[in-house]
């Protein structure tokens, strides 16, 4: 099998998840995306993905229940979450629970590919993480 740097999107908004798998393709990353939590732990993509954008509100699990369950089932990806209701409160809490990137929609492209890059090299620092 090949070695791949695979993304996995988690998003219950169809056309913002696919606009963003679309996104990364172009930035040289393989992808896969998915409606929802439950769907993406199901997966057989789960145990090769390298890192995972979430959105934070979805029904069901939202992605902070997602990177904690995650973490807790010994899953270390590192974790983007992208939220259209951003929150300080939840931002901090997200990036002290060890989230990569916190980032509000719509997410900038520059600052989205730093996260990335980041997330797939830890110890990168980003600027701007917010």
């Amino acid at each position: 099998m090949l070695n791949r740097t695979l993304i996995s999107i988690v998003d219950d908004d169809q056309l913002y998840r696919e606009s963003v798998r679309k996104l990364v393709v172009l930035m040289g990353y393989t992808v896969e995306a998915f409606p929802s939590a439950a769907d993406f732990l199901a997966s057989r993509f789960l145990p090769e993905t390298t890192c995972l954008i979430s959105d934070v509100h979805m029904p069901g699990m939202t992605g902070i229940e997602l990177h904690r369950h995650l973490v807790d089932a010994g899953y270390a990806i590192p974790t983007i979450l992208v939220t259209a209701y951003p929150d300080e409160i939840v931002r901090d809490r997200a990036l002290r629970d060890g989230v990569v990137c916190y980032l509000s929609k719509p997410v900038d492209d520059n600052h989205l590919e730093r996260c990335l890059r980041s997330a797939l090299r830890p110890g990168t620092p980003i600027e701007g993480n917010s």
